[in-house]
C-alpha cells in the first residue's frame, strides 16, 4: 500500500498555492501537473491537479472550482514543527499575508512559541517551536457533533491501515473548566507510516470537516 496523501481542493489557485508552499518549506518540490481536456469541468488546458512535496511528504492540489460545502476550515490543519524561532517567524510572515490569525503567535503554557492561522487560500496552519527538524503533520480538530469522538476515530483509523500506531495521547481531566473529562487535548498517531495529530474543542466552533481536505489512499 502506498502512503496516504493529503488532497487539497482549491477553486482556481492550486498552482499559485503550491508554488508558495514549496518556496517556504524545506525538502520541498513541485511534481507533475495535469490539465483539463476538452469537455472537462474546467477550461481546456487549465491546471487540474498539481502534485508536490513538502518536507519530503507527498501532497496533491486540485482546481475543482467553487462547490457548495467544499471549503477549507480549521477542522483539518497542517501542524508544522519548527526547529528555530527564526524559521517559525519566517513561515508566519509569509503564510499570514492576506490570511487571518486564529491564535496569535506567542508563548503558551505548552509551547515557547506557537501560532495558528489561515493563509490567503483558506488553508489552516499551526506553527509550533519544537527545536526539532522541520516536519508537517495533518491535524484533525473534532468539534460540534464530532466532539468527543477523536479517540474512537484514532482507534478506527489505526485498525484499518498497516504500519499504524497510536503515539502520545493527552486527555482532559475532570477539573477542566470547558472541556469534558476524557476528551483529547492532543494526540499523535501514525497511519501507514505517515504521522497525524488530533485534538478536540468544545468552544462552540462554527466549522466542521469538509471534503476540501481529503486523503488519497492508493490500494
Amino acid at each position: 500500500m502506498h502512503p496516504i496523501t493529503p488532497f487539497l481542493w482549491f477553486n482556481t489557485e492550486a498552482e499559485e498555492a503550491t508554488k508558495l508552499y514549496v518556496s517556504l518549506f524545506k525538502n520541498s518540490k513541485l511534481g507533475a501537473v495535469a490539465r483539463y481536456q476538452e469537455g472537462a469541468p474546467g477550461p481546456a488546458g487549465s491546471v487540474m491537479t498539481v502534485s508536490f512535496e513538502l518536507c519530503g511528504k507527498e501532497y496533491t492540489a486540485l482546481n475543482g472550482g467553487p462547490v457548495d460545502g467544499i471549503h477549507f476550515t480549521p477542522a483539518i490543519s497542517f501542524f508544522v514543527s519548527c526547529e528555530t524561532v527564526d524559521e517559525l517567524n519566517a513561515l508566519w510572515e509569509k503564510l499570514s499575508e492576506g490570511g487571518s490569525v486564529l491564535m496569535e503567535k506567542q508563548k503558551y503554557p505548552w509551547s515557547e512559541q506557537y501560532g495558528w492561522l489561515n493563509d490567503k487560500f483558506g488553508v489552516s496552519w499551526q506553527l509550533n517551536l519544537t527545536n526539532t527538524e522541520q516536519k508537517i503533520n495533518p491535524a484533525f480538530l473534532f468539534v460540534g457533533d464530532k466532539y468527543g469522538k477523536a479517540e474512537e476515530a484514532i482507534n478506527f483509523y489505526t485498525s484499518l491501515f498497516p504500519n499504524s500506531k497510536i503515539g502520545a495521547m493527552s486527555k482532559n481531566g475532570a477539573g477542566h473548566p470547558t472541556e469534558k473529562e476524557g476528551t483529547i487535548q492532543y494526540a499523535s498517531f501514525t497511519l501507514n507510516g505517515r504521522e497525524f495529530n488530533a485534538m478536540e474543542g468544545n468552544g462552540g466552533h462554527k466549522f466542521a470537516f469538509t471534503s476540501a481536505t481529503s486523503f488519497v489512499v492508493m490500494c
